[in-house]
């Protein structure tokens, strides 16, 4: 199971909309098959393994990261395969998490002779390999997490220069790691006009489809000459408001940028639509990467499922230096918002980064 899990981790951001799954083939104590599913469309892990496997298969122990799939999709039915190839018995960490599907597999395989084993002790791996789908499939809506790089006293900006980096090279390298696993990135204007970043992927990976671009952006005021502007290859989504002139609408989408217009309170951006549009089109994950009013927005709202903090060993101080999430923030200690399930990564000699989930309730 191990190495099935490997096998899926290795190939983490060629599956979306799809899950991540890895699958091996043992017999006689020797591994005889390996495979992993990449593109949608493409051979599911199981097939893979069990071609590479051949006559071995017949007999043999099937490990595999995620139940079969019993239904007709953009493939064939992976259980279908199992029996025919005379597998005779799959060890799996956990169901599919599509309800619509979860435990036809199993039941399947189990009506055709074949001794089906959840490993429970892989279950927690499993599901780690695939929280954007096991999240997308429970809630409809992609898995958000908001990223910050912030100093030890929770500043993510000066009041007046702000030229360098507030991490280093290697905490920003570990984070293209991440962007890699996210299906699209959201920022505000603010940060664009700013910066003139180009949020990509710079992982040097290959992608199942390319990262979605997305700056929050009511009055459309993103220049033509920007870099995200002009490295768009329909993966920029510029999401304004009705109020926005329409001139500037027209000139972007002749720019080849998607222009989204999503009304909310105060002239302002509804974020909601923005998730609505992406669960639409299938996106599972959302990485926000913004200043310190986008942040709280996402956090206030409750829209915000995970923090994902790079810490740096500075201090900037005062009270002008932007915070990491900014806004009203909240009047009481009794009303924070609360974290759990909390996860220390080190990433450099002086950094780390934590990683946590809000609690929604």
């Amino acid at each position: 199971m191990d190495e099935a899990l490997r096998l899926a981790g290795a190939a983490r951001g060629l599956t979306s909309p799809n899950p991540t799954v890895g699958a091996v083939v043992l017999k006689d104590s020797q591994v005889v098959g390996r495979g992993a599913h990449t593109w949608a469309g493409v051979d599911h892990a199981e097939i893979v393994a069990l071609r590479e496997a051949g006559e071995a298969a017949r007999g043999s122990t099937l490990y595999v990261t995620l139940e079969p799939c019993s239904h007709q999709g953009r493939t064939a039915p992976c259980v279908d395969a199992i029996i025919r190839a005379g597998v005779a018995r799959v060890v799996a960490p956990m169901p599919d998490p599509n309800p619509l599907v979860s435990g036809k597999g199993f039941e399947r395989l189990r009506e055709a002779g074949i001794d089906v084993v959840i490993d429970h002790d892989s279950a927690a791996a499993a599901e780690r390999l695939n929280e954007p789908f096991i999240h997308f499939m429970r809630t409809g809506l992609p898995l958000v997490t908001v990223k910050a790089a912030l100093t030890l006293d929770g500043k993510i900006a000066a009041p007046q220069d702000n030229l360098g980096w507030i991490t280093s090279e290697t905490a920003r390298a570990h984070v293209q790691q991440v962007r890699h696993y996210s299906d699209a990135i959201l920022t505000g204007i603010g940060t664009v006009l700013e910066d003139d970043c180009l949020l990509t992927d710079r992982s040097g990976r290959e992608r199942s489809r390319p990262l979605l671009r997305i700056v929050l952006d009511s009055q459309l005021r993103i220049r033509l000459d920007s870099k995200m502007v002009r490295s768009a290859e329909g993966d920029v989504l510029v999401v304004g408001t009705s109020a926005a002139p329409e001139r500037r609408k027209k000139a972007l989408e002749e720019a080849g940028i998607q222009v989204l217009i999503a009304d909310g309170q105060g002239g302002r951006t509804d974020v909601r639509k923005v998730l609505e549009y992406l669960a639409q089109k299938k996106y599972l994950s959302l990485m926000v990467e913004a200043g310190s009013k986008v942040n709280w927005t996402m956090l206030d709202l409750h829209l915000a499922d995970k923090i994902f903090f790079y810490y740096a060993p500075k201090i900037l101080g005062g009270l002008k230096s932007l915070p990491v999430a900014g806004g009203q923030g909240r009047m009481r200690r009794a009303d924070a918002i609360l974290l759990d399930r909390l996860t220390v990564h080190p990433v450099s000699t002086n950094e780390f980064a934590v990683e946590a989930y809000v609690v929604k309730s």
